[in-house]
């Protein structure tokens, strides 16, 4: 079977945000490598609205909203201005970590590993998907917010994205006020800082040094 890849993820976001920040926007669109943003506005919804992708063999991704796309991939879209040239990886978060790791394999994601690690923000553990060149990180809710709501179940959700750069210094310059600062990331030799609320974007945002390019699920 051919690899599961990613058309687009629609994003309820102002498409005149990202071209400030130095995104190369076109039609409502802003393309990293060959995955291609959407940008439908607050009135679509919440965050990470939805993705499309190529040769799943179901929807039904345990609450993660999905359509299937036959467009071909495109050929990999240039550096944007700011330096960031592609995404590095996809978070979903899940209150039924197994189920929700089953309902992706069913689908046809390739499962590379599972990390039986807590995150920095107290995720217990993670599995990681390999989609073509990018990453979709399934995070296990923690313990502490389930209690808080009064249940562990519920569907899995989109969360963030983290964007690989060409140099992480240059890209958090140009960014100037709305760029954190920069600090080791998970993956040995690599750097990561997010992008701080000023900036005013509906989805948590990451940037991340090449490094060893991703050797935690590739």
């Amino acid at each position: 079977m051919p690899a599961v890849t990613i058309d687009e993820l629609t994003l309820a976001d102002e498409p005149s945000r990202w071209a400030e920040l130095g995104f190369t926007v076109e039609d409502g669109c802003c393309r990293l490598a060959s995955v291609c943003l959407r940008f439908a506005g607050p009135a679509s919804g919440r965050g990470i609205v939805a993705w499309s992708l190529r040769d799943v063999a179901s929807t039904q991704l345990d609450g993660l909203p999905t359509t299937t796309s036959d467009r071909p991939t495109p050929e990999p879209a240039p550096a944007h201005p700011n330096g960031i040239v592609a995404i590095d990886h996809i978070v979903a978060i899940s209150p039924a970590f197994e189920r929700s790791v089953a309902a992706l394999q069913a689908a046809g994601l390739d499962l590379r590993r599972v990390r039986e690690e807590p995150t920095p923000a107290g995720a217990p553990r993670q599995a990681f998907f390999r989609l073509g060149r990018e990453i979709l990180e399934l995070v296990q809710e923690p313990e502490e917010v389930a209690r808080h709501k009064g249940t562990s179940e519920g569907p899995a959700r989109f969360w963030g994205l983290a964007l690989l750069v060409e140099d992480l210094e240059l890209t958090l310059g140009r960014l100037g006020p709305h760029a954190g600062e920069p600090r080791p990331a998970v993956q040995p030799g690599r750097s990561i800082a997010t992008v701080r609320r000023s900036a005013g974007l509906a989805i948590p945002l990451a940037l991340m040094s090449a490094g060893q390019a991703a050797e935690v699920a590739r």
